[in-house]
């Protein structure tokens, strides 16, 4: 039912997609790096995958949707193909080490939080000191 829902949004979507802005798309990038190198496993419809498994199957979901919509911010990724299958509407969920599972959409929020918190890389300098 839930994948039905969700196959019937995308549907209802203005035909207008564009791309997502550069921006959004690096925080998306730098995000799913984040879950490939955390050595955490992502459960899709029943069964566990790697963090590198997991990436390349949530950037081809953002494939998909990009042919849908345009994207606008890293929240609107991880509702729409970040969260729960689109096949069988089952919540994709994140476990890492021996910790107990956590729905992905929660995962990736906190991880999202923690890349805009964190000091910025210092920009290199253009300029040359005289």
């Amino acid at each position: 039912m839930a994948a039905l829902a969700f196959g019937a949004a995308l549907m209802t979507m203005p035909a207008w997609a564009g791309p997502t802005p550069a921006p959004v798309r690096a925080e998306i990038n730098a995000l799913m790096t984040r879950l490939e190198s955390s050595g955490c496993q992502f459960n899709r419809n029943g069964d566990w995958h790697s963090g590198a498994e997991a990436k390349t199957h949530l950037l081809k979901k953002l494939d998909a949707v990009e042919r849908q919509t345009t994207v606008a911010k890293t929240e609107q990724f991880i509702e729409l193909a970040a969260a729960r299958s689109s096949m069988s509407g089952r919540a994709y969920e994140v476990r890492c080490g021996q910790a107990a599972a956590v729905p992905s959409a929660s995962w990736l929020t906190s991880q999202l939080q923690a890349l805009r918190s964190a000091p910025a890389a210092p920009a290199a300098s253009a300029a040359v000191s005289r």
